[in-house]
């Protein structure tokens, strides 16, 4: 299954994420079968705490693409998008998001967030946007059980 193999490269680029100093978040952007964008997390390499994958991905994709384009894309990501992150997938377009791991499971690991879940916000704008997931969440949840024992220690 396509969105299988795209969530696997999400869960890929959280890995790399954290290989580079930052976060397990990964995103992909997919078109006709295609990727067209991939992001990760950039929070501490960046130092912008605004730097979470699906929101790099939604700002790239917003600068290259047009709404029309965006319409007809999906963004996987390696765990569910915050709210900050759903108002951006909404706001640049585009059409559908599928996840790996759920906040709720990533709260019981990392601790208490923002918990909205991404479904709750992109179901109240005037233009609809497909939610799937959790997907493949117990492939998803090994990055996040590895990094924020880690980074408790």
């Amino acid at each position: 299954m396509d969105d299988e193999r795209f969530l696997r490269e999400a869960i890929r680029l959280a890995e790399s994420a954290v290989a580079r100093g930052n976060q397990p978040f990964g995103a992909v952007l997919v078109r006709d079968g295609e990727i067209v964008l991939r992001a990760e997390n950039t929070t501490h390499t960046e130092h912008d705490f605004t730097g979470h994958a699906e929101l790099n991905l939604a700002r790239q994709a917003a600068q290259q693409f047009d709404a029309a384009f965006l319409s007809q894309c999906t963004i996987y990501a390696s765990t569910e998008p915050c709210a900050m992150c759903a108002g951006a997938i909404y706001w640049s377009g585009i059409g559908r998001v599928v996840y790996d791991c759920s906040a709720r499971r990533l709260y019981e690991i990392a601790g208490p967030g923002l918990d909205t879940p991404c479904q709750d916000i992109l179901s109240r704008g005037v233009r609809p946007v497909e939610v799937i997931g959790p997907l493949l969440e117990d492939e998803a949840i090994q990055i996040h059980h590895c990094y924020w024992h880690i980074s408790e220690e």
